[in-house]
């Protein structure tokens, strides 16, 4: 089973501070797709990588302001950490915990 699938209360420390947002990760067929959820917007996950316990994904978004992200994350069983970055801007840290199942 690939760590990243499941859901995740991930919070992403900006310098306009702390976004949360919910993430799902699926797999079908061997492709991984996933979402990410705030109370503003859902957005669709692209380009979703998993290479062991490290997970890479681009995702765009509209708010608090219009940009394209690149993550790169490690999961550690029920926890992920890592960091996101948005084109020349400094990066961001991210972590995450999974949401229990059922």
């Amino acid at each position: 089973m690939l760590p990243i699938l499941g859901s995740w209360d991930v919070s992403l420390k900006t310098p306009i501070g702390t976004l949360r947002a919910t993430y799902v990760f699926t797999e079908a067929d061997g492709v991984i797709t996933g979402t990410a959820s705030t109370t503003s917007e859902t957005v669709p996950l692209t380009a979703v990588v998993c290479d062991g316990s490290r997970v890479t994904w681009q995702q765009s978004v509209t708010r608090p302001m219009r940009l394209n992200l690149d993550f790169d994350v490690v999961v550690d069983d029920q926890t992920l950490s890592g960091h996101s970055r948005a084109g020349r801007l400094p990066r961001t840290a991210v972590t995450g915990i999974r949401r229990p199942t059922g």
